[in-house]
């Protein structure tokens, strides 16, 4: 098992990517551009430049086409949401449309049969791989029955252009080629976008759960100071009961314990709002040791030994950092990977200098797998056996990753050289993480 298997927290465990939607309108919109772009090329090629075409059962395919699309936009809601299998008729009979009309033009030799690419590009982006085939299947079939039969490319003075079947046949082994690479290149874009954007949401999903947490101690100061009104009221009124209850001994016990337990709720958010007011700048100033510390802290007594230490031949005294979520999630997280992979022991080490901040987390297990070394920090890189389908997808490391940038730092990620085990060496700005100095 290589250390490149990281996905922690579980912070992916609900998403999966999702394939683009496209509304109704939009798919109307591309056919009416398709029909007002074949009528106007009709329209020159025969009566501008000359060329013979059977001109009635031209216009005659692209009006079906046209009727098709103004049923659609008067008999369907336009801003709905277009369903797979819609779609896939949608874009089957553009396909089918675009063949009919190129098999009465010339066929293979006309060349505007590239413009086959653009539907089956379209459903690539947009449909799963079983949906968006069946489009690219019917281009094919649909240019192979072109090779097979065609109307005769109209060309000067009224003849025709024969080609050979053989170049006939490079031909369509051409398109074959254009469409299936064109495919491809599609599903793979749009395959990491819908990826990077799963990805991205996640990470902002973490970040909005460690900008809640750092805000809970700003709440509770704000209850504290809240709730001392009413316990005021509760506490006079309770002294007034119990003057008024002198003579039964058993309400006045009672009335006695409501007042001393006020009063002990008073002192209890006094002493919080004292406390928080005074800790203020201390929780928000953190020594790099003790950052290193509190990240390192949950994961102690987990197997491997944790050493932290600061290197002594840097510069200086130890910056103050700023205490930031981001910052911290990014050092919990790299730290929780090396000791789920090290043997005996990982190393947190931090130097620095007069600009940069560097903490070196070093572990003593496999390191990092040749094979996945390059691609460490983009999502859904793991290699964990039964992953799939079972919660991860790899995210942990793109979280931390971009978790750390998020606030002006750079990871690297590397093997530990002879001695075996993975290292990854992050890097900030100290202008960008250092706390400003305390005014008196």
């Amino acid at each position: 098992m290589s250390q490149a298997d990281w996905d922690p927290y579980g912070a992916d465990a609900h998403l999966t990517p999702v394939f683009g939607r496209l509304r109704l309108r939009t798919l109307a919109m591309l056919r009416w551009l398709a029909i007002a772009g074949q009528t106007v090329t009709v329209v020159l090629v025969h009566y501008v430049l000359g060329f013979t075409l059977p001109i009635g059962f031209c216009f005659g395919v692209i009006l079906v086409s046209a009727w098709i699309n103004t049923w659609l936009t008067l008999a369907v809601p336009p801003q709905r949401f277009a369903k797979e299998w819609e779609v896939f008729l949608q874009l089957g009979f553009d396909v089918l449309q675009m063949c009919a009309l190129l098999t009465l033009t010339g066929g293979l030799q006309n060349p505007f049969v590239v413009m086959l690419v653009a539907p089956v590009t379209i459903a690539v982006a947009t449909m799963p791989a079983r949906w968006s085939a069946g489009v690219a299947a019917t281009a094919l079939l649909g240019t192979l029955g072109m090779w097979f039969w065609s109307l005769p490319l109209p060309w000067l003075d009224g003849g025709s252009l024969d080609l050979p079947g053989f170049y006939l046949l490079g031909l369509w082994i051409a398109i074959f080629i254009a469409v299936a690479f064109t495919a491809i290149y599609s599903w793979r874009i749009t395959s990491e976008g819908r990826r990077m954007a799963t990805a991205l949401a996640a990470t902002q999903s973490v970040l909005s759960r460690e900008q809640r947490l750092s805000a809970l101690g700003a709440l509770a100061a704000a209850a504290a100071h809240e709730l001392g009104t009413p316990l005021a009221t509760i506490q006079l009124t309770a002294k007034e009961m119990l003057r008024e209850m002198k003579d039964d001994p058993l309400l006045k016990e009672d009335a006695e314990l409501l007042v001393t337990q006020a009063k002990r709720c008073r002192d209890i958010l006094k002493r919080l709002g004292e406390e928080r007011a005074a800790s203020d700048e201390r929780h928000d100033r953190l020594e790099l040791d003790a950052a290193l510390e509190e990240a390192a802290a949950p994961l102690r007594g987990l197997g491997p030994q944790l050493e932290v230490r600061l290197d002594t031949s840097s510069s200086g005294s130890p910056p103050v950092l700023q205490r930031q979520g981001e910052l911290l999630y990014g050092l919990g997280n790299f730290i929780e990977n090396a000791v789920d992979f090290a043997d005996t022991r990982v190393i947190i080490e931090a130097s620095w200098d007069s600009e940069t901040i560097t903490v070196r987390i070093e572990d003593d297990g496999p390191g990092f797998s040749a094979d996945i070394l390059s691609k460490i920090g983009e999502p859904y890189v793991t290699t964990r056996p039964g992953i799939v389908g079972q919660g991860g997808l790899g995210l942990g490391v793109f979280i931390a990753k971009t978790m750390t940038e998020r606030v002006g730092g750079q990871v690297r990620f590397e093997n530990a050289g002879q001695q075996g085990g993975a290292r990854v060496l992050m890097r900030w700005p100290r202008k960008r993480v250092e706390a400003a100095p305390i005014v008196r």
